[in-house]
């Protein structure tokens, strides 16, 4: 199966991030800042929108499995995945 034109969410990402190291260097000329900014902006986009359509998947996905409330992520402010009370089992 051939690979569609359009480049993935990863390259997108790894191009924009590239994109912003060189503007964040200041050294580009006017017009190329300018053009490197507007990249960055479609870049910006097309990841935001790559990241929405994964969400609606998850929330699909979800619904499908019976849980029709899906809660907003939140990071654990006490240290991640490692943070879990199943630790607590093993002493």
């Amino acid at each position: 199966m051939a690979r569609s034109k359009t480049p993935d969410f990863e390259q997108s990402l790894s191009e924009l991030e590239r994109l912003v190291g060189r503007l964040e260097e200041g050294d580009l000329p006017l017009e190329e800042a300018m053009r490197t900014f507007e990249r960055g902006v479609e870049l910006t986009r097309r990841c935001q929108t790559a990241l929405q359509a994964a969400q609606q998947k998850v929330e699909i996905l979800l619904e499908r499995a019976g849980q029709l409330d899906p809660e907003p992520f939140e990071p654990d402010s006490s240290g991640g995945p490692g943070s879990s009370t199943s630790d607590d089992a093993l002493d």
